[in-house]
Formats: C-alpha cells, sequence, structure tokens
C-alpha cells in the first residue's frame, strides 16, 4: 500500500508541473479579467490562481479522467462568485473599481463571471448555468447585458467648461 501511494506521488509532480507550465498563464489571465484588475497590478487574480492550483493539486489523484484544466475553472469561478458575494452584502452587487482599471471593471461581479466564461472560456450557455445555478435563459440574459455594456460603455459627464471672459 504504501509502496502504491509513493509510486503516484512520484508521477503526480512532473504530471501536475506539466498542467501548471501549460494553463497557469491562461488561468491568470481569466482570474485578472474576473477581478477587474490590470495585468500589471492583480494581487487578487493572483491569489485566485494559487487557491485554484492548490485545489486541483490536491485533487489530482481523483480526477479519473476530468480536464483538470476543467475543474481549475470551475474552481476559480466559484471561488470568484463566493468571494463577491460576500464581500458585497450578500449580492452580487456592483463592485467599481478605480479609473485605471480593465474595460470590465464596468460590469457587475456576476455580469463579469459570465461574460468570461462564456466569451472568453467558451463554456457553454448550460454548463455556465449549472455551475452557477442560474436558468440558462437569465445566463443568456445577462451575457448579452454585459456584452452591450462592454461594446457600449455609459458615457461618462462631460468635463465642465471654464467660461471665456471678454477682453
Amino acid at each position: 500500500m504504501r509502496r502504491r501511494q509513493v509510486c503516484r506521488g512520484d508521477r503526480r509532480g512532473p504530471e501536475f508541473e506539466a498542467f501548471v507550465a501549460g494553463a497557469a498563464g491562461r488561468l491568470l489571465h481569466t482570474a485578472t479579467l474576473l477581478t477587474a484588475e490590470t495585468p500589471d497590478a492583480n494581487p487578487r487574480a493572483r491569489r485566485l490562481l494559487t487557491l485554484a492550483l492548490a485545489h486541483t493539486y490536491a485533487y489530482w489523484d481523483r480526477l479519473r479522467g476530468e480536464d483538470p484544466y476543467d475543474r481549475a475553472r470551475q474552481y476559480l469561478a466559484t471561488r470568484f462568485a463566493r468571494e463577491a458575494w460576500h464581500h458585497h452584502g450578500g449580492a452580487l452587487a456592483r463592485f467599481r473599481p478605480g479609473p485605471d482599471t480593465a474595460p470590465l471593471a464596468v460590469l457587475a461581479p456576476q455580469e463579469r463571471l459570465i461574460l468570461v466564461l462564456r466569451l472568453y472560456e467558451g463554456v457553454g450557455e448550460e454548463q455556465t448555468a449549472a455551475l452557477l445555478g442560474l436558468p440558462p435563459d437569465r445566463v443568456r440574459a445577462v451575457c448579452d447585458r454585459a456584452t452591450a455594456t462592454v461594446l457600449h460603455p455609459p458615457r461618462r459627464p462631460a468635463p465642465a467648461v471654464a467660461k471665456a471672459v471678454p477682453s
């Protein structure tokens, strides 16, 4: 029994390292889109990635043919949704980062999550709905609204114009 665990542990390390080498960059980009941080200043996204990779590593021996990338992405998405829920008063309310943020910052966390899963990650509508516990029609409506918002962002107030003093 002990020998089999040692052999499995020997195999797990290199397999997981290869997975991380291939998937970490894309997962970090996904996390950065979710958190609406800039790529060069993304501590929340890096934390999400670390947690997702740690969870995937802990679950590695039980994957049994399951796609590890899919497992890590699911954990990343559900962790983001849970944190957004807890940090914003029990709802996936609007979180407005500062002005130097990513274009997706104009979206509410739920809109960001659905948009990133559907358009960037290519997750199907039914699968996204199942992952988030929402009806597919709701996922479609939120995705459509988020896409429209990103393509046609709300206008900002025009800067104040100083009146010219006649000479």
